[in-house]
C-alpha cells in the first residue's frame, strides 16, 4: 500500500491527460486551464517596445532561464509570429530611363478630395531617343549594385543577376542568414529556373513573399524618382545612351544613406496607409 501522499493509477493517468492538454493539476486534485504558469515565459511582447533590437529581446528572455536561446532561435520566432524587420529586407526592381523626355506634367480638372481617384492618376508615359534599362537593389544598410541591362530581361539574364549580384550581397549584408529579398511578380521572376535558384540557396536568405499587383510597397520607386530628377536638373543633359548610363550610374552612388534609410523606416506607414486603402492609392 502506498503513502498517504502517493497518487493512484487513476491519479496519475489525470496529472498526464491535463499535462498534455496544457493545464495544471490542482491541489484539490482537479485541473486547471493555468498553461501559462507551468510553460516557458513568453519570447517577447512587442507592445512593451517594438523597437527592441533582436540581442535586446534575447537577453531580456534568456534573464533567469536555465537554459539560454540565441539571436537565430528568437529571429525565426518572431518571423512565425509574424513581424518583420525591414532593415533585414534586401529590395529590388528594374527600371527604364529615357533618352528624351517631357518633365512629366500634365495638368488635370479635379476636386478637393479627389487627389488619389484612379481617374486622376496617369501611369508614366515614354518619348522617343530610346532609353536605358536598370536593375537595382539596395537595404537599409547599403546601395547595392545597380545593372544595366542591354536587352529586355528574361530568365536567362535574371539568373546571371541573381547569380552574379543578388547572392553575394545578401551573404555579406546577412550573414547570419537572416536577410530577405524582395522581388516583384514578373514573370522571369517567377520562372522555373529562378524559383530553383532560389530555392537552393534558402538556407542563406529567403524570399520575401509578395502579393502581386501592390501598389506604393516597394521603397525603391521613391529611389527612381530620385534619379530622374537628378537626370532632369543636370546642366549638361545626356546626348546618348552611353552618356545616360555613365549619368544615373554617378546619381546612384551618389544618392545619401539618409534618404534610403528613411525610405526602409516609412515601411510600417506604408503598409498602413495601403491597408487603409484597401489596396488602392496612398500619398506614397
Amino acid at each position: 500500500m502506498g503513502k498517504k501522499g502517493d497518487l493512484s493509477n487513476f491519479e496519475r493517468g489525470m496529472v498526464v491527460g491535463a499535462r498534455r492538454a496544457g493545464l495544471k493539476w490542482s491541489e484539490k486534485g482537479k485541473p486547471s486551464s493555468m498553461r501559462q504558469s507551468c510553460g516557458r515565459k513568453r519570447l517577447v511582447d512587442v507592445r512593451a517596445d517594438r523597437r527592441s533590437t533582436l540581442t535586446q529581446i534575447t537577453t531580456c528572455y534568456n534573464q533567469g532561464m536555465q537554459q539560454s536561446i540565441c539571436e537565430a532561435t528568437t529571429h525565426t520566432t518572431l518571423r512565425r509570429m509574424g513581424y518583420t524587420n525591414w532593415k533585414n529586407v534586401a529590395w529590388s526592381d528594374e527600371s527604364r530611363f529615357l533618352l528624351r523626355h517631357s518633365d512629366g506634367r500634365v495638368r488635370i480638372w479635379r476636386k478637393q478630395n479627389e487627389n488619389m481617384d484612379p481617374s486622376c492618376l496617369l501611369t508614366t508615359g515614354q518619348a522617343g531617343g530610346g532609353g536605358v534599362m536598370v536593375w537595382e537593389m539596395f537595404s537599409w544598410h547599403t546601395l547595392g549594385p545597380l545593372v544595366p541591362i542591354g536587352h529586355r530581361l528574361n530568365a536567362t539574364a535574371y539568373l546571371s543577376i541573381a547569380s552574379d549580384h543578388v547572392h553575394p550581397f545578401m551573404t555579406t549584408m546577412y550573414p547570419s542568414s537572416d536577410g530577405y529579398f524582395q522581388q516583384d511578380n514578373a514573370p522571369c521572376h517567377k520562372a522555373q529556373i529562378i524559383s530553383n535558384w532560389f530555392l537552393e540557396h534558402d538556407n542563406e536568405f529567403t524570399v520575401l513573399k509578395w502579393p502581386p499587383q501592390s501598389p506604393d510597397i516597394n521603397p525603391i520607386e521613391h529611389l527612381w524618382d530620385v534619379v530622374e530628377r537628378e537626370l532632369c536638373a543636370l546642366d549638361v543633359h545626356p546626348t546618348s545612351l552611353h552618356q545616360l548610363q555613365d549619368a544615373i550610374l554617378s546619381i546612384w552612388a551618389n544618392i545619401s544613406r539618409e534618404c534610403f534609410q528613411h525610405l526602409v523606416e516609412s515601411m510600417p506607414r506604408r503598409i498602413k496607409a495601403v491597408l487603409k486603402a484597401k489596396g488602392g492609392q496612398t500619398r506614397y
